[in-house]
């Protein structure tokens, strides 16, 4: 059993940056593998990044690479995603993601926070 808290979102201009963080607690060894997801309005969620659990290996979506990088600290127990040259088109709600399993990226999480907004204004 894990619980996820993000936090970091807000409103940020074009082009600005925006570091996420995700706190988990409870069973906090089981996470493995970490992601983060998103959801704009209209759309269906969509795969962001993702982080196995030492860190070492990180696979991202075509559409963020070069700009976003997703990280974690274990000894907090915290994963995070910075992200650089924010577009308007990535206004949507953020989601913290562990417990993946199944392979490389991992196809199902066994774990969700709540979300965390994240508006980009043009």
């Amino acid at each position: 059993q894990v619980q996820l808290v993000e936090s970091g979102g807000g409103l940020v201009q074009a082009g600005g940056s925006v570091r996420l963080s995700c706190v988990a607690s409870g069973r906090t060894y089981s996470t493995a593998s970490m992601g983060w997801f998103r959801q704009a309005p209209g759309k269906e969620r969509e795969f962001v990044a993702a982080i196995n659990w030492s860190g070492s290996s990180t696979y991202y979506t075509d559409s963020v690479k070069g700009r976003f990088t997703i990280s974690r600290d274990n000894a907090k127990n915290t994963v995070y995603l910075q992200m650089n040259s924010l577009k308007p088109e990535e206004t949507a709600v953020y989601y913290c993601a562990a417990g993946g399993r199944g392979g490389w990226p991992p196809p199902k999480y066994d774990y969700w926070g709540q979300g965390t907004q994240v508006t980009v204004s043009s």
